[in-house]
C-alpha cells in the first residue's frame, strides 16, 4: 500500500534540514514551496505549467472554495485534483486567517467564525468540524487545523487568549478529522502554533498541539506586518519548540531572502502568494534581486529576466519584449512573468536543498543574500 503519510529527513546542516514528505499523489521534496492556488488556479498559470516549475505540491483556499463554486459542488464534480486537472499533492488551508480578515464583516464565538461573504453578503457559519467537513470535500492532502490569526501587536493578554482558542479549536479539528472516513485514511492534519512573537505562548501553544498530535506542524501568526527583523527572531526559537521528525511549515512566507533565513532556522514548507501576484504586476525576481519591468531602462534591453534561470521565460523572450506587455498590459506579460518568478522560487528550493545534502549551506546563504540583497533595482 501507498504511504499515506511519511516524513524522512536527508541530511542535516546546522539547523536547516532537507527531506522527502511522502503522500499517495507522490513525495514532496523539502524545503519546499508551495504555489499558490487560492480558487482552483494559481493566477495565470496552467497546472501543468506549474509542475514544469518544478513544484511538488500547491496550495488551495478553504474559505474562497466554499464561497464559489463551493466544496459541495467541487465534490459532485469529483473533487479538486480532478477539477482543476492537478494530480499532485494539495494543502488546504483553513479558512481561518480569510475569515479573521474581515474583521468588519465577521463575529467571533467560542463555536467559530459567523461571517459574511465578500462576494454576494450571504451569511455562513466556519467551525472547526466544518473546515474539516469542506477540506474533505475538495479532497485535500494536507488539511490544515482551523484556527484564529490575531495581529503581533495586539496586547499579550489578548494574543493569549486567541492561542487558547486556537488549540481548543485544534483539537476539534482532529476529532473530526478523524471522523471523515476514507479521506482520514489517505490524508494528513497539520496543527498551528500561534502565540505571535512571545516564546513562553508559542512553547505552550506548541505543547498543546504535540499532546493532541499532528502529522505535521505550522508556524502561525507570522508575516503579518511585524516585519522581517521580528520574523526571524521568532524563528530562532519556534521551529525548535516542534518535533524534530514532523514538517514544520511556515505559513504565508515570503521574499526570496525569507526563505533562505527560515530555513537556516529549520523551516520546511512555505507558500506565499508573492511569486504570481508580483508577476501580474510586472515584478521579477533574479539573483541580483527584483526587478521591476515598468521601469523605461528595459525598452532596449535583450538580455533575458535572469541570465542564469533555466525557465522557458528566459530561455525564450528578452527584458524588452516583457516590458512592451507589462506596459501594454497584455496577458502574456502576467503569464510569463508568473511562470518565471515561480520557477525562480523552485531553482532557490532545489538549490537550497543541494546545498543542504552537500553541507554547504552556511556558504550559499552568504551568497545568495550578497547578490540578492546587494541590488539595488
Amino acid at each position: 500500500m501507498t504511504t499515506r503519510f511519511a516524513f524522512d529527513i536527508h541530511a542535516r546542516d546546522g539547523a536547516a534540514r532537507t527531506g522527502t514528505i511522502s503522500m499517495m499523489r507522490g513525495d514532496i521534496r523539502t524545503p519546499a514551496f508551495m504555489p499558490v492556488g487560492t480558487a482552483a488556479t494559481v493566477k495565470a498559470m496552467k497546472p501543468e505549467t506549474v509542475r514544469k516549475t518544478g513544484a511538488d505540491i500547491i496550495l488551495g483556499n478553504t474559505y474562497h472554495l466554499m464561497l464559489r463554486p463551493g466544496a459541495e459542488r467541487v465534490a459532485k464534480l469529483g473533487g479538486l485534483h480532478k477539477f482543476m486537472n492537478w494530480d499532485r499533492p494539495i494543502l488546504t488551508d483553513s479558512g481561518g486567517y480569510q475569515v479573521m480578515s474581515l474583521s468588519d464583516l465577521r463575529k467571533l464565538t467560542e463555536k467559530g467564525v459567523e461571517f459574511r461573504s465578500h462576494i454576494d453578503g450571504s451569511k455562513h457559519m466556519l467551525t472547526p468540524e466544518r473546515s474539516m467537513e469542506i477540506q474533505r470535500l475538495l479532497g485535500s492532502d494536507i488539511v490544515m487545523a482551523f484556527d484564529e490569526c490575531p495581529r503581533a501587536d495586539r496586547p499579550r493578554d489578548e494574543i493569549a487568549a486567541s492561542m487558547e482558542m486556537s488549540m481548543r479549536w485544534a483539537k476539534r479539528s482532529r476529532d473530526g478529522f478523524d471522523t471523515g472516513g476514507e479521506h482520514a485514511e489517505r490524508s494528513a492534519l497539520f496543527g498551528i502554533q500561534q502565540g505571535a512573537l512571545d516564546e513562553e505562548l508559542r512553547k505552550i501553544s506548541a505543547e498543546k498541539l504535540t499532546d493532541i498530535g499532528f502529522d505535521g506542524y505550522a508556524i502561525g501568526g507570522l508575516a503579518v506586518g511585524e516585519g522581517q527583523e521580528a520574523m526571524f527572531a521568532t524563528l530562532d526559537f519556534a521551529p525548535g519548540q516542534l518535533p524534530e521528525d514532523r514538517p514544520r511549515y511556515l505559513m504565508g512566507v515570503g521574499k526570496p531572502d525569507d526563505l533562505v533565513g527560515a530555513v537556516e532556522r529549520g523551516v520546511d514548507m512555505f507558500d506565499c502568494v508573492l511569486p504570481s501576484r508580483s508577476g501580474r504586476n510586472g515584478q521579477a525576481f533574479t539573483r541580483n534581486g527584483p526587478i521591476n519591468l515598468r521601469n523605461a531602462r528595459f525598452a532596449e534591453d535583450q538580455e533575458p529576466l535572469d541570465n542564469r534561470c533555466k525557465c522557458d521565460t528566459c530561455a525564450t523572450y528578452s527584458r524588452a519584449y516583457l516590458h512592451h506587455l507589462v506596459k501594454s498590459q497584455e496577458i502574456l506579460g502576467a503569464m510569463l512573468m508568473t511562470e518565471h518568478n515561480i520557477a525562480f522560487y523552485q531553482q532557490l528550493m532545489q538549490a537550497m536543498r543541494d546545498a543542504i545534502g552537500e553541507g554547504r549551506f552556511a556558504g550559499f546563504a552568504k551568497d545568495f543574500r550578497r547578490d540578492y540583497l546587494g541590488a539595488t533595482a
